[in-house]
C-alpha cells in the first residue's frame, strides 16, 4: 500500500506583519530589490516557484514587523500586478487586497529618457499610467513612453 504523502509545508505565522502573495515567481527578488528587503532588520520568510492554481508557480514574501507605505505598494504593482497584500497583526488577517496599478506614478520611477529634466534637477518625477496591461509610462515633463522592461525605480 502506498503511504499518503505530505504535499504542503507548513512555514510558521508571523504574529504581525505583512505577507506578499501571489507574486510571479520571476519577480520575487526584485520585489525584495525594490523594497530594500535585504536591509529589512527583521525575520523575512521567501518561497518562491510555489505551486499555485492561478499563476502556475508563485512566490510569497512573508516580512514580520512591516507595514507598507503607499509608494511601496505601488512598486509592488509595476513589478508583480498579480500580488495580494495581507496584513497579519496578532495572527490574525486584518486587511487583504490585490495590489493595483494606479494611474499616476509619482517620486519612484527614472525617466528613461537622458535628456529629461528629471535626470538633471532635483525635480519630483511624475508619470501617467497609459497602459496598465503592457504597462507603458508616460513623462509628465518630457513625454517619453517608459515600457515595462525598462522602468528603473529611484
Amino acid at each position: 500500500m502506498a503511504q499518503d504523502k505530505r504535499k504542503e509545508l507548513k512555514v510558521s505565522a508571523i504574529e504581525n506583519g505583512t505577507v506578499i502573495d501571489h507574486i510571479p515567481s520571476q519577480s520575487v527578488f526584485q520585489v525584495i530589490k525594490i523594497l530594500s528587503l535585504d536591509k529589512n532588520p527583521n525575520q523575512i520568510m521567501v518561497g518562491t516557484n510555489l505551486e499555485s492554481k492561478k499563476l502556475g508557480k508563485k512566490g510569497v514574501i512573508k516580512v514580520s514587523s512591516k507595514y507598507f507605505e503607499s509608494e511601496e505598494i505601488n512598486k509592488i504593482a509595476l513589478v508583480a500586478p498579480t500580488a495580494t497584500l495581507i496584513v497579519i497583526k496578532d495572527y490574525t488577517v486584518v486587511y487583504k487586497a490585490k495590489v493595483e496599478i494606479p494611474e499616476h506614478i509619482n517620486k519612484i520611477v527614472k525617466c528613461i529618457n537622458p535628456n529629461c529634466i528629471t535626470n538633471h534637477e532635483k525635480i519630483i518625477t511624475k508619470f501617467s499610467v497609459i497602459d496598465k496591461e503592457d504597462l507603458r509610462l508616460l513623462c509628465h515633463y518630457c513625454e517619453k513612453v517608459t515600457k515595462k522592461e525598462n522602468i528603473g525605480f529611484l
